[in-house]
């Protein structure tokens, strides 16, 4: 069960219409992964840890700042996008994924919801032309091909208390994947802000934008 009360202690800055929108996560996915399956047995039945918590973390690194322009690169059902777009209503959220399907789903969500700082597109990331502030993802592949795939997709103008980049969900495997990496990058352990078996090896890679 979605615990409202422990997100408002991580993130005091919600208010009370946030929270009902985080609450309503839960039954809206139960329902939607029922028709269509988007998210496995397994993290339905965990959804809060697995799912909204996870991507949640990454408010952790960053409050983003009104009009900030965020894509989520292979969303899946809308992951770690609409928690996001919850959390900065005055954020623009672009959440992309190759299967129509699970943009079927994400635009269910983001109706119920009724979500205006989101858009949801079946467009794979390569035919993207648009430019944004940061870019998140789930883990959808591994990074040097993600970072192949989302390049030359970041604005210049930085306007948020971090410079513009990628902000990645990963496993504590991120360090030997950007060994061959030349530019700079810091991981950050989930296990440091949530106390749940689950963050133990989860991680936030955040690679900024390079010489700017």
């Amino acid at each position: 069960m979605t615990d409202i009360k422990y997100i408002k202690e991580q993130f005091p800055f919600i208010n009370d219409r946030q929270s009902e929108q985080l609450a309503m996560l839960e039954d809206l996915y139960g329902q939607w992964n029922a028709k269509i399956n988007v998210i496995s047995r397994k993290d339905i039945d965990n959804i809060f840890i697995h799912h909204i918590l996870h991507s949640l973390s990454i408010a952790k690194i960053v409050r983003f700042q009104p009009n900030t322009k965020i894509l989520d690169v292979g969303t899946g059902g809308g992951f770690p996008g609409i928690p996001l777009a919850v959390l900065f209503p005055s954020a623009k959220f672009h959440l992309i994924d190759r299967i129509a399907k699970k943009i079927k789903v994400v635009n269910a969500v983001k109706d119920a919801l009724n979500l205006k700082n989101v858009t949801a597109e079946q467009i794979p990331c390569e035919e993207i032309t648009q430019k944004y502030d940061f870019i998140v993802s789930r883990a959808v592949t591994n990074l040097p091909d993600f970072l192949t795939i989302t390049k030359n997709k970041l604005n210049n103008k930085h306007n948020n208390a971090i410079k513009n980049g990628i902000l990645y969900l990963k496993g504590n495997d991120a360090a030997a994947e950007l060994a061959d990496y030349n530019g700079k990058y810091l991981i950050h352990n989930i296990k440091d802000y949530f106390k749940d078996d689950f963050f133990e090896t989860k991680t936030i890679v955040y690679i900024p934008l390079a010489n700017k």
